[in-house]
């Protein structure tokens, strides 16, 4: 057993004393005479500036004060600027030292000329000649080590990602003349061979061996791309069968012009199940659960279920999906979905089943297919009513239409979108249909435009807008999924789901044939989570051609949560005898 000595704590005392510094003198740093990125530059050049926390005696600072100057010509030079002068003040207060350094830059280098050479099969192809162009923009600018470097490597990457696999900077010099402050740079290339795909290996896949050759967006033979290559990734990313995907060129083994690629797998969980509560202004309290079988044997067949019981929804659905083969993603879907649902103003009980196929058509999801609709429905309700309330109107209705849709959505990020825009359009008919009670057309088409502004993107300006417009030769008989109705969280806010359209004899509404409706919103966010938005909603629904406009505005709050943006809106409708108040609309999920 270690044993201490009456006196161990006083001489342990003495010791931390000693060891502490008594006074702590720090450097203040301030630089002036130059714009906030030079500023940065000599900032972080002057060894003065790693004293701002540190302890310092006089003699070091006054030392690093002297060295201070030609550290400042130092930092400059890689903007182009070879003349800087500096000149300066020291004072000491109390502890602390403050340093001010004065920077004349002088006169920048400029490029006066850019001279680019490569191999003309190369130089032809147009991502290679837009970098070759970046850099020659570059003449009557000053030279910037970072951002030649930059462009240079840009030029080098587009011919590696076009597939010159070898190619080499043969020449890299920037010539300077300090003395009449100009820079000529001299770039060459040797490009050499353009590669071409060869085989295209999976390893790990669990299905047979042609089936994910629908996700290879090339063929053997075409030019090398790493744009390709990207596509194909996200491609099988998005099938959902895999946890990891790797797309790797076989360069190491590539000869005579030829690429070997390797896709290395590993599969994903093969049964998902989902479920919990969930809230909507438009369905109420709910909770919701689901098994879909990620792929049902090895074509990749995939098989989903999902149950849906709300107060004011309530749904079974299943849909079983055949990928085809060949290229586009082609793929052929059977579905059916019973659907209970009781709105503010309409009642229904349907069975829908659905055939189509889908695929990519020109960077657009396609789908063509047959919907058989049948069910009892009740239109022009004011909350909970009796059947034999007067001015309700009941039927019951089969419609057996085609429907063809094209959609498509880009993003800079599904979870918060700064840049991104959406568009759906999609044609309804009955045309040579027998088994229909009405015949109609619909035509409808939603867009969404997101775009963010201001100091770090914290603000966002989201556009939306909805149009449709119905021929039937008996209105009547469409059940209210065939009608148009306005009002709700994803129309005009201030207004109930489905409270705003053409109204019966009654004074009840029951839906239109016609749809427009736009919102434009704004939203400011404080951090990364939280934010808060303004919008104005405007439309309507009606028939014919009388269009009347209601519009419905507002204040929400914003919150990214893990899973998912969570919307909550304030609207009331501007302008309105017939309604007033307020109307809360609660939302969660992805921006597109």
């Amino acid at each position: 057993m270690r044993r201490f000595s009456r006196r161990s704590p006083l001489l342990l005392i003495v010791a931390l004393l000693l060891s502490t510094p008594l006074a702590h003198a720090a450097v203040q740093l301030t630089v002036d005479g130059v714009d906030d990125t030079l500023k940065g530059a000599v900032t972080s050049g002057v060894e003065l500036s790693q004293y701002a926390a540190r302890d310092i005696s006089a003699a070091q600072v006054r030392r690093l004060y002297e060295n201070a100057p030609a550290q400042v010509k130092a930092a400059l030079a890689p903007y182009g600027y070879y003349d800087a002068t500096t000149t300066g003040d020291i004072q000491q207060q109390g502890k602390d030292w403050k340093v001010a350094l004065h920077v004349t830059p002088g006169e920048p280098v400029k490029i006066t000329a850019v001279n680019l050479s490569m191999d003309k099969q190369a130089s032809d192809i147009a991502p290679i000649r837009r970098s070759m162009r970046a850099l020659e923009r570059q003449k009557g600018q000053p030279l910037n080590d970072g951002a030649y470097d930059d462009l240079r490597d840009r030029i080098s990457g587009s011919l590696t990602a076009n597939g010159f696999l070898d190619a080499k900077l043969v020449t890299h010099r920037v010539e300077v003349n300090r003395a009449e402050h100009s820079a000529v740079i001299n770039l060459s290339w040797q490009a050499g061979q353009r590669y071409r795909y060869g085989q295209v290996h999976f390893d790990n896949s669990q299905f047979r061996e042609d089936f994910l050759d629908r996700y290879v967006p090339f063929k053997p033979g075409d030019y090398f791309s790493q744009d390709q290559l990207l596509q194909l990734q996200q491609a099988l990313n998005g099938a959902d069968y895999f946890s990891v995907v790797n797309v790797l060129p076989d360069v190491d083994t590539a000869k005579n012009g030829v690429v070997d690629i390797t896709v290395q797998l590993a599969p994903a969980k093969r049964t998902i199940y989902t479920g919990g509560p969930f809230i909507g202004t438009d369905t109420g309290l709910g909770v919701r659960g689901g098994i879909e079988r990620r792929w049902v044997n090895d074509r990749g067949h995939k098989w989903k279920n999902e149950v849906v019981l709300a107060q004011r929804l309530k749904t079974v659905s299943t849909l079983y999906s055949i990928p085809l083969p060949g290229q586009n993603q082609r793929s052929l879907n059977y579905g059916a979905t019973y659907r209970d649902s009781d709105t503010d103003t309409s009642q229904s009980r349907t069975l829908e089943l659905v055939a189509n196929e889908t695929e990519l058509w020109r960077g657009w999801t396609r789908t063509i297919g047959l919907h058989a609709l049948s069910g009892t429905f009740t239109v022009g309700k004011i909350g909970d009513e009796p059947d034999n309330t007067p001015g309700l109107e009941h039927g019951r209705s089969t419609e057996v239409f085609g429907q063809a849709s094209l959609s498509r959505k880009k993003a800079d990020n599904p979870n918060f979108v700064h840049h991104g825009w959406s568009l759906s359009l999609t044609a309804s008919s009955t045309a040579g249909t027998l088994l229909s009670d009405a015949r109609f057309s619909q035509l409808m088409a939603n867009a969404k435009w997101i775009d963010a502004f201001g100091a770090d993107d914290r603000n966002r300006l989201i556009l939306r807008g909805t149009a449709g417009v119905t021929w039937t030769n008996d209105f009547t008989a469409l059940p209210p999924q065939l009608r148009f109705f306005a009002g709700g969280d994803q129309s005009i806010r201030g207004y109930g789901y489905q409270q705003v359209g053409p109204l019966n004899s009654y004074g009840r509404v029951i839906g239109g044939e016609n749809l427009l409706v736009a919102s434009t919103e704004v939203e400011h966010y404080f951090n990364r989570t939280w934010g808060m938005a303004a919008f104005v909603d405007a439309g309507n629904a009606f028939t014919g051609t009388s269009f009347s406009p209601v519009i419905g505005a507002g204040l929400g709050v914003r919150y990214l949560s893990p899973v998912g943006m969570i919307r909550v809106d304030i609207g009331t409708p501007i302008h309105n005898s017939r309604q007033s108040g307020l109307e809360l609309h609660l939302v969660i999920g992805p921006d597109l």
